[in-house]
């Protein structure tokens, strides 16, 4: 498993000299790759020469110009050229000329960086490549997080962990990126927000734009000579202040190459729009208004995806219908509106803004279904009885018209016993959606309930208050609807109208789906021993005993102090869900098929969903997969880059409402256990930050990998994960988003204390 690393702070000025003289000194890169017996240090510099260059062909003299050695170093070039022929590194292609011999040891990846400079790099080829490969430091070349490359993997005796070297550079993630710049003359150095960008931009006078001394700012890779220790960079745009609100949200929009605003050109397109629903329009669909229909969303929610609609049968069954936003009705394929909705992927949801996929002509009026208008929408149709079975399905576009807004509170105070003009629908769609969960997680779906942070903001966008998101029966109620919807699209698609006999022969046509593997193994088996210090066990026998024993471990722990670390721990355990046209099927929901359908308003897969179920329910010809496959890993990419800019923006809330507490005792919980440090997860604010393993002033402490503790040398006192314990704030950096707590005492020890004084 991965560590984490520890957090770089900023550099000084005399650091940014130091990495200047770097630049004009060019000082020689050298490589120190261990390689057990089977190659010496010499040998691996030799060879690093070839593998570099996979095609080039060199003599002793050439190679030992190229490494910038002294002729009289030939004779051990010759050696170790002698030696990389006998273990077959190297081939002589002609009498005193070689080459690198053919391998299948160059492995193309995306680099994964930790701060310490070193990186992992994740291959594209996962069934081959089972690990990711370390790769030290110093065999990074000029590569960045996130970029393509190259790699030549060492052979590794067997039980050694596999470690490589950079030797191409295939494409770059980013070329720009945020950070602080700090001038000194008649130069400067951007010092990056990202600490796994591990190096610093030289900036020339030329390139500072207006910026001043100080000033958060963009800057992009200008060049990169090849001997330099960090790129040459320019300055596109001046943010302004570090630590003002507005700059840096305003960073984390640009550190993940998010828009401020739409083009003038797309606004153009959507205001152009043609708005009113014709009485042509509502004969091509199936007319729902005279169906009661309502919405169930958030407060504050301003775009309403989804309606469901209820109806009671004269057979005693029901009639629930799941309506969609038909998004795809006015944004055409092709348009410059669509185009710009594939490239954002998916709306972004900030702590005080929201970043949308699609301009507010559509998200917030025409596309969102307000009550009291009719509306186009793209819908699912169930007759269910009272057990929540599906008796009959239909699926197709509609006209629907909501009847009533619903806020989550409002209605859960009906489930809770209160009284409305709606509460038949609602207590009954309620029971249906308790019965579906049931039988959902006896099928084996995994029960997770992150609790989710969520700020109180003033005028001034200032947090004056925290509380955590907790998912009642409306919302659940919601869920379970939706995910009827997703998977029941899915499987009329990949199973139902695939039947041998009709005009798919058997043969499923592409669709997109949302899958998700199942659990990593190594990180199971991580998760067993850590779990099983709090008296839980996880079994690893098969699918159903994994997802039974994950359950009852996320329900044992979910009221104690160690409850939200495990559900974080578990959810680590899990592969990340994404987009593709090969269905694996969904193993935390324990489904065969799924898709996402349901809110195209905020996510473009469900755009491209309602367009291929509408192509197929026409009769239409199956669509290019290869084509579809990179839209969905188009999609997966917009959904992970949202994701980590929306955790960015709750970090630097959290730090700045932390501040506020400034002196006071802090209770937490120990949320995770480094050899640099503990990291302690605050109890009323999740706030997490770190206890240094150097400021434990009490004892000297060493870290116990075994049991993911810290333990005092003379005192044997004992840091475990999962502890409860006393923190005071002692560093709040809003730039890195980063806590350092001093550390007071554990939970016990205080309620001794007090004890004591009583």
């Amino acid at each position: 498993m991965r560590k984490k690393k520890d957090n770089k702070h900023i550099h000084s000025h005399k650091a940014a000299r130091r990495s200047l003289e770097k630049h004009t000194r060019g000082e020689k890169k050298h490589y120190e790759i261990k390689q057990g017996n089977t190659l010496g240090e010499f040998d691996i510099k030799v060879l690093g020469m070839f593998h570099r260059n996979p095609h080039g062909v060199y003599n002793v003299r050439q190679l030992t110009a190229r490494m910038e050695l002294p002729q009289t170093m030939q004779e051990k070039v010759s050696a170790s050229i002698n030696h990389l022929l006998a273990v077959k590194q190297i081939e002589e292609c002609e009498k005193g000329r070689y080459k690198a011999a053919p391998t299948t040891q160059y492995i193309v990846g995306t680099m994964d960086f930790t701060a310490s400079g070193a990186a992992y790099l994740i291959p594209d080829d996962k069934e081959r490549y089972t690990d990711d490969i370390y790769i030290p430091s110093n065999s990074t070349a000029q590569s960045l997080h996130g970029d393509k490359v190259r790699v030549y993997v060492f052979k590794r005796k067997s039980g050694r962990r596999p470690e490589g070297e950079v030797v191409e550079i295939i494409s770059r993630a980013k070329t720009h990126f945020v950070g602080r710049i700090e001038i000194s003359g008649n130069y400067g150095f951007v010092l990056p927000d990202n600490n796994r960008i591990h190096v610093n931009f030289y900036i020339p006078r030329e390139g500072f734009k207006d910026a001043k001394n100080g000033d958060k700012v963009i800057v992009e890779i200008a060049s990169w000579p090849e001997k330099a220790a960090g790129p040459v960079g320019r300055i596109t745009e001046v943010l302004g202040t570090p630590g003002q609100h507005d700059v840096e949200i305003h960073s984390i929009l640009a550190e993940y190459g998010l828009p401020y605003r739409f083009e003038d050109e797309v606004e153009k397109e959507a205001a152009a729009l043609p708005l009113e629903i014709t009485s042509m329009e509502i004969s091509r669909r199936r007319d729902m208004r005279g169906v009661t229909t309502f919405t169930i969303d958030p407060a504050d929610a301003k775009d309403f995806d989804d309606a469901i609609s209820f109806e009671e049968l004269e057979n005693g069954n029901y009639s629930i219908g799941i309506h969609i936003a038909d998004v795809s009705h006015y944004m055409q394929e092709g348009t410059l509106l669509d185009n710009e909705a594939y490239e954002r992927g998916t709306s972004v949801y900030l702590v005080d803004r929201v970043v949308p996929m699609l301009p507010e002509v559509l998200c917030n009026n025409v596309c969102s279904l307000r009550p009291n208008e009719d509306k186009l929408t793209f819908s699912a149709v169930f007759e269910m009885n009272s057990k929540g079975e599906i008796l009959n399905e239909w699926f197709g576009r509609t006209v629907t018209h909501s009847v009533r807004r619903f806020t989550y509170e409002e209605a859960q105070a009906v489930i809770e016993g209160g009284d409305d003009t709606l509460k038949k629908e609602i207590l009954t769609l309620d029971s249906l959606a308790k019965k579906m969960r049931a039988a959902r997680m006896k099928n084996g779906a995994i029960s997770f309930d992150k609790e989710e942070v969520k700020f109180s903001l003033d005028d001034k966008n200032e947090p004056i208050g925290i509380h955590i998101k907790v998912s009642k029966d409306a919302h659940k109620l919601i869920e379970e609807f939706m995910l009827l919807a997703n998977r029941r699209v899915a499987t009329y698609i990949g199973r139902e109208i695939a039947k041998e006999g009709g005009r798919y022969q058997g043969n499923p046509p592409t669709f997109v789906y949302r899958v998700h593997d199942d659990p990593n193994p190594d990180k199971l088996f991580a998760l067993s021993g850590i779990a099983r210090q709090f008296g839980y066990k996880i079994s690893t026998k098969d699918r159903r005993a994994i997802s039974s024993s994950l359950n009852k471990l996320l329900k044992e722990s979910h009221s104690r102090k160690e409850g939200n670390m495990m559900e974080t721990l578990a959810m680590r355990c899990m592969a990340k869900a994404e987009y593709s046209t090969d269905n694996i099927g969904h193993y935390g929901l324990a489904f065969d098929y799924y898709t996402h359908f349901t809110s195209p308003i905020r996510r473009y897969p469900d755009v491209m969903a309602h367009r291929l179920l509408a192509r197929y329910l026409d009769g239409g010809k199956s669509v290019d997969a290869e084509s579809y496959e990179e839209k969905c890993k188009h999609s997966s990419e917009r959904e992970r880059i949202a994701a980590e800019a929306e955790r960015d923006s709750v970090k630097y809330m959290q730090v700045k409402y932390i501040t506020r507490f400034a002196g006071q005792d802090l209770r937490g919980v120990i949320s995770g256990v480094t050899e640099w440090g503990i990291y302690v997860e605050t109890i009323d604010s999740k706030c997490e930050g770190m206890v240094r393993i150097r400021d434990l002033r009490d004892d000297y402490y060493s870290f116990d990998s075994k049991n993911y503790a810290l333990v005092g040398e003379n005192s044997h006192n004992v840091l475990r994960l999962g502890d409860e314990v006393i923190v005071r704030l002692k560093n709040a950096d809003l730039e890195r988003k980063q806590i350092d707590f001093e550390f007071v005492s554990t939970a016990d020890a205080l309620h001794n204390n007090e004890t004591g004084n009583d």
